[in-house]
């Protein structure tokens, strides 16, 4: 019988990659179906689909990550399949095998392959019985932390912490000294746990300057498997990837084959069907030596780089399979023609150490154009909270050849705008600009090492000139009637020499400053005049942004500051450097703790921060305790410094 497609598709996720399988959904006639937390009642992808259904509260354990509530919504639906997109159960082997007990299709992998390749230790195995080189590592599942340290210590420092149960940078920890293991891997376990409910982990041989080259692979469930060629994912920080692409500049034809040949052969080790992705870590120096990571088994963040150089939409051939129907090409039919590359927008703030942001989305402008593709699931009045994953869209640019789409994405990044949240626009443009980067000659490293040269803690003049316009226009009087002098922002004063106006401002610290250029403000733009160079900002309330980069500058009163807690306290103060939840308190008022000695755990978008001893002292006030919900810059603990003894 011949295949037929389904009428209806659940798109188990949210954000931009709910947007990207919706619009295909669209495009192939499919009803889709969104689900959404409290939180995102009134998101984009919510507003596209066809139709959506709530899931719960905010919390994903309440909402998208609860298998019961989103069987029903498919069942009162009456949806006959599911997209997981990526992320929160797209890998869940419980999952798939529920959705097959309620008569519903899983459109990725047979649960069994989900559960081999999602175990990383299990996967390694199988590969290399397949033929495919593996990473020297430990081996055996279920280690414990002396068997761990034992493991990497036989190994040979540096070595690679990882979770067995999930992937995305999370719960990874690089080790470079023997002495720190003990922390590292307590450290890493810790987050495996809250991310994918599994604390087990592995330990790997780490390869100095490395490359990181993933094939994507295709297969249907008539026993057809292709690859369709790598992206090179090696520019990533704190082993997230940031910018992608396709292909890799590292590669021959005669690499790529077999690269290529080995992933479709770990595709066949697990019974694969689907979309999904072998990633392999290469010795720069050696792109013929390399060396299998793990398997993806779901679509990839990645995606759209490789379905511009083919032309293949991966979302349509998710479903095609899902739906029983054969690949219509074979792998001599598959070309890559062009260069693609992606840039990942993420809520962070590049200049407080790329600590996650959040806040309401007050204007929006997102590129596009000849060779520009934006994945987004944005709209103005978009709330970004701490929740959810920092990643808000991706912007995407395709060129005939590798220059013209780097450049085509620089251009595209400083046109991007998302005034209200902070993002990591304007530091991916000039990462983009980095000779290593334009060159190729590029590893996982690269970004950590070059990262202060291409973030701006410095505030230009021009940012505080811009919002001192922005305030003098907002006191000058409207209408053609009589004007009261005194309502005048000119410095004039009775009987006394003008006094130019002076503004309190702050962006991170605060400043006093005398507008003396010359300004022109409307409601979306300002642009003013220093030293005869002219600055255009776009701008929404007390937001500022140009070429990706955004400033937050608020009015700063110093007698007010002074009488906050926090500005009472001064250095003795611990402060929340981003909105987020307490996870862990290690310490009590009374406690004498030393410097540098790490008391609180914040956690936020899926990343910890650890909060400690400005100096040796003891806690006098502690506010919070796990669990504790905190809004950025609130005061968690105050430290009172140890008196010196005076002779």
């Amino acid at each position: 019988m011949a295949a037929q497609m389904f009428e209806t598709v659940l798109v188990a996720n949210r954000g931009e990659i709910a947007v990207r399988v919706i619009r295909t959904l669209r495009s192939m006639g499919v009803r889709s179906v969104a689900v959404y937390s409290d939180a995102d009642a009134d998101a984009r992808h919510v507003r596209e689909a066809d139709t959506a259904v709530r899931i719960g509260p905010a919390p994903a354990a309440e909402s998208y990550l609860s298998v019961e509530r989103l069987l029903r919504a498919a069942a009162r639906t009456g949806a006959q399949a599911v997209h997981p997109g990526y992320g929160f159960l797209a890998e869940n082997a419980g999952f798939a095998r529920a959705c097959a007990e309620a008569g519903l299709v899983f459109i990725g992998p047979p649960a069994d392959a989900i559960a081999l390749m999602g175990d990383k230790i299990r996967a390694k195995e199988t590969v290399q019985a397949a033929g495919v080189p593996v990473v020297p590592g430990s081996s055996g599942s279920g280690l414990t932390d002396a068997q761990l340290a034992e493991a990497a210590r036989g190994i040979g420092m540096p070595v690679l912490l990882k979770p067995s149960a999930g992937g995305g940078g999370k719960g990874m920890r690089l080790v470079r000294d023997a002495g720190k293991l003990a922390d590292e891997i307590a450290a890493a376990r810790r987050e495996a746990r809250a991310s994918f409910g599994d604390d087990t982990l592995l330990v790997e041989r780490w390869i100095d300057r490395p490359r990181h080259i993933e094939i994507q692979v295709l297969a249907d469930g008539h026993g057809n498997v292709v690859h369709l060629g790598e992206r090179e994912c090696s520019l990533q920080r704190r082993h997230q990837k940031i910018i992608e692409e396709a292909p890799s500049v590292l590669l021959d034809e005669a690499t790529r084959a077999a690269m290529g040949e080995a992933a479709v052969q770990a595709a066949r080790s697990c019974g694969y069907r689907g979309a999904g992705t072998v990633e392999f870590i290469v010795p720069g120096t050696d792109p013929s030596s390399y060396y299998f990571m793990e398997m993806n088994t779901r679509l990839q963040v990645e995606h759209p780089v490789t379905e511009l150089v083919t032309g293949l939409d991966l979302v349509e051939w998710q479903l095609r399979g899902a739906a029983g129907e054969p690949l219509a090409f074979a792998q001599d039919d598959i070309t890559l023609t062009g260069h693609a590359v992606e840039a990942r927008l993420c809520a962070e703030d590049p200049a407080r150490g790329f600590l996650p942001s959040g806040g309401t989305v007050l204007r929006l402008r997102e590129p596009e154009g000849d060779g520009i593709r934006t994945d987004s699931g944005l709209s103005e009045g978009t709330e970004v909270g701490s929740l959810y994953d920092p990643m808000l869209s991706k912007v995407i640019a395709y060129g005939p050849d590798r220059a013209s789409a780097l450049r085509k994405l620089r251009a595209a990044l400083a046109q991007t705008v998302t005034l209200g949240v902070q993002t990591n626009a304007g530091f991916l443009r000039r990462l983009l600009a980095h000779p290593a980067v334009v060159s190729g000659d590029m590893d996982t490293g690269l970004v950590e090492r070059e990262a202060d040269s291409l973030v701006s803690t410095e505030v230009p003049e021009e940012v505080y000139e811009a919002a001192a316009a922005v305030r003098l226009d907002a006191l000058r009087p409207r209408g053609d009637g009589w004007t009261d002098p005194f309502s005048v922002p000119d410095g004039w004063r009775l009987g006394g020499t003008p006094k130019p106006a002076v503004f309190h401002l702050r962006v991170t610290d605060p400043v006093e400053h005398t507008p003396r250029g010359t300004h022109t403000v409307t409601d979306d733009s300002v642009s003013v005049t220093l030293d005869g160079v002219r600055h255009t900002f776009h701008r929404a309330a007390d937001w500022l942004g140009r070429d990706g980069d955004a400033w937050h500058v608020r009015d700063h009163d110093p007698v007010a500051a002074s009488l906050t807690r926090a500005g009472q306290a001064g250095a003795d103060s611990l402060t929340a450097p981003m909105p987020g939840t307490v996870t862990v308190v290690k310490v009590a008022v009374g406690d004498e703790v030393s410097a540098g000695q790490s008391l609180l755990v914040v956690e936020a978008m899926k990343m910890e921060h650890v909060i400690s001893a400005p100096h040796a002292g003891t806690v006098t006030e502690l506010d919070v305790a796990p669990g504790t919900t905190v809004a950025m810059d609130q005061v968690l603990a105050v430290i009172a410094p140890v008196e010196e003894e005076t002779a």
